[in-house]
């Protein structure tokens, strides 16, 4: 009897490690951490356990750069992921490089339905070609809000979120006036101060529609509305109304803000769940859209975060998987599960509905984060505000902010440190256009 039981568990184990082996696993590396990263990991997990044909095993990259340097030099070794979480910054260098698989084609290829135009044109056109087609999935979707005390509001009597720069100057006096030392904590951010402003200004970062119509461009915003509004942010530092508050310089922006230290901040929509957990009980707080100059029309703001790119030089079998694992990504549960676990918003106008019709945003701690629906569908999507599509960009944004920290510690002017910036940023510019001499973007 032994003998027999021997037999049958070998057999039976046997048969477990074929179907193990028959699974097709592959890599996703994701630039998501901390507990992003960890609801990232979860997205994987819910994956697996819906399915036993395909492993997805997920590694994080910590940080969006590190996962696209990561993945670049994987590439030269032939041990690249087969996706890859980049973020928006990266889109024009992963686009021209051509190692990709164009998503929309994949899901074609493997015949996959997913209704392309449901997904919000504020977020789709930053990941598509000029044809309209998807090279890659959006996933992780933000755009910037400011999130404001109400009670330091209240006593110093502003009745509403000013939604003007000019309202927004006048809360900072009166916040100030009412004792608070800080009433604005701000932290240098081109993603926020220069790249969304522009889009909700409807003004241009570059020439050439902000780089979509060709590589010989340029960056313009030391010559826009981008210059007078560092200029005031740098006045209203110097004035006292607001301070500079990093990591470097010790508490953070939010975290200045969740300790009640400062009365604003500004930062993506993701944040809101993460100040949600972390703001102790009786931390009365909201969020709003960015302000908008008088004289300049609101326009929509863009996508940040990042989306799913999946790389050239897999297998079929892989190339499945990713396309399930992309597939089960895009229905309204996942949406559901991604929204209500990260401060990240629906990509989907299937998805926002299912929410709102389950009452999502009614109440906290949901409450607020319909605001950068809202801001991303004001108008929409025109040549300059339906995003930046310019090579070397991750190096544009370092010049920026190395140019913009020398401004504030009083180095030099902001129009001198703006200068300066363009003058760098154009010889990136002009290195990217030479090194794709002859190409467009598709």
């Amino acid at each position: 009897m032994n003998i027999k039981i021997t037999t049958l568990a070998l057999l039976a184990t046997t048969g477990m490690a074929g179907a193990a082996a028959a699974q097709t696993s592959f890599e996703y590396w994701y630039g998501l951490s901390g507990d992003l990263g960890n609801v990232v990991q979860e997205t994987c997990n819910r994956f697996n356990a819906s399915q036993s044909e395909y492993e997805i095993v997920c590694v994080g990259q910590d940080g969006y750069e590190a996962a696209v340097q990561n993945t670049i030099a994987a590439f030269r070794a032939g041990q690249h992921p087969t996706i890859v979480q980049s973020f928006d910054a990266g889109t024009a260098d992963l686009m021209l490089s051509g190692e990709f698989y164009p998503v929309q084609q994949m899901m074609a290829d493997y015949d996959i339905a997913i209704d392309w135009s449901n997904y919000f044109p504020g977020i789709s056109n930053y990941y598509a070609a000029s044809t309209g087609e998807l090279f890659s999935m959006p996933f992780n979707s933000s755009t910037p809000v400011y999130y404001y005390n109400e009670d330091m509001f209240a006593a110093a009597g502003i009745e509403e979120a000013p939604l003007t720069w000019e309202g927004f100057a006048e809360a900072l006096v009166a916040i100030k006036d009412s004792g608070v030392e800080c009433p604005y904590a701000y932290a240098p951010s081109t993603w926020i101060d220069l790249e969304q402003f522009s889009m909700a200004h409807n003004i241009p970062v570059a020439s050439n529609d902000n780089g979509y119509s060709g590589l010989d461009s340029e960056l313009l915003f030391n010559t826009t509305q981008h210059v007078q509004h560092m200029e005031n942010i740098q006045s209203w530092i110097n004035d006292g109304y607001a301070q500079i508050r990093t990591a470097q310089s010790g508490l953070s922006a939010r975290e200045s803000f969740v300790q009640g230290e400062c009365a604003i901040f500004f930062s993506s929509i993701a944040d809101h769940n993460t100040v949600g957990k972390i703001a102790p009980e009786g931390l009365n707080w909201e969020v709003q859209m960015i302000p908008v100059y008088e004289g300049f029309e609101r326009h929509n703001t863009v996508v940040g975060g990042a989306s799913l790119w999946v790389l050239s030089g897999k297998t079929e079998e892989e190339y499945r998987g990713a396309a399930a694992y992309l597939s089960f990504l895009a229905t309204p549960e996942s949406e559901e599960f991604w929204a209500t676990n990260t401060g990240y918003i629906p990509v989907t106008q299937t998805g926002y509905d299912a929410l709102i019709e389950k009452g999502f945003y009614d109440a906290a701690p949901y409450a607020g984060r319909e605001i950068a629906i809202q801001s991303l569908t004001y108008t929409a999507p025109n040549n300059l505000t339906r995003g930046i599509r310019l090579g070397g960009f991750i190096q544009i944004r370092s010049e920026w902010t190395n140019e913009v920290g020398a401004a504030l510690a009083g180095q030099k002017t902001m129009q001198e440190a703006l200068d300066t910036a363009v003058e760098r940023g154009n010889v990136i510019l002009d290195r990217f256009a030479r090194t794709y001499a002859g190409k467009t973007f598709p």
